[in-house]
């Protein structure tokens, strides 16, 4: 079995755009910024046997504030130029009641499955309480980039860190 550390997009590989205290996903691929540390950490993580699956839910696809083409195209970039495995993504809206959606386990459980992980000796990285949750859900170790907005807190345990670069040491020292 292999290890992963799945990892929430916006807030954590890429910066949010905040408005009013409240985290959104950017809306073009000239608008995404790769966050500082990112790089390294993810080279560092796949260096240590670990696979780097993106997990991330695009609400806005359903709700027809983005196209796809757009989700495909910063995806496209991400994959050529960061050391990711895998990008999961879902489109759906809280109303569509899904199983991939986060806070639900479902994108994590597809990937597992694909690459047969151990969710045991996992890790999810994420920036808000559905990441933390759906990493719960599916039974790994969590992380949490707390950037104090303005919504829930997670309720599952988690360690805080500031960012991706501080769980990717976190995590190689438990490794």
């Amino acid at each position: 079995m292999r290890r992963a550390v799945f990892l929430d997009r916006d807030g954590v590989i890429n910066q949010s755009i905040v408005r009013d205290g409240k985290p959104y996903s950017p809306e073009s691929v000239a608008e995404m910024k790769i966050m500082k540390g990112v790089r390294d950490a993810l080279a560092s993580l796949r260096s240590a046997g670990f696979l780097n699956i993106v997990v991330t839910n695009q609400p806005d696809v359903a709700s027809g504030r983005l196209k796809i083409e757009t989700i495909e195209a910063m995806h496209r970039r991400l994959r050529d130029e960061l050391a990711l495995d895998d990008i999961k993504v879902c489109c759906h809206g809280d109303a569509d009641g899904c199983g991939c959606r986060k806070p639900k386990p479902g994108m994590l459980l597809q990937a597992a499955g694909e690459f047969g992980v151990d969710l045991g000796q996992s890790f999810m990285v994420g920036d808000r309480w559905r990441d933390v949750a759906a990493g719960q859900a599916a039974g790994c170790a969590n992380f949490f980039i707390d950037y104090g907005y303005d919504e829930k807190r997670p309720d599952a345990p988690y360690i805080t860190v500031k960012s991706l670069a501080e769980a990717s040491t976190r995590i190689l020292g438990k490794s």
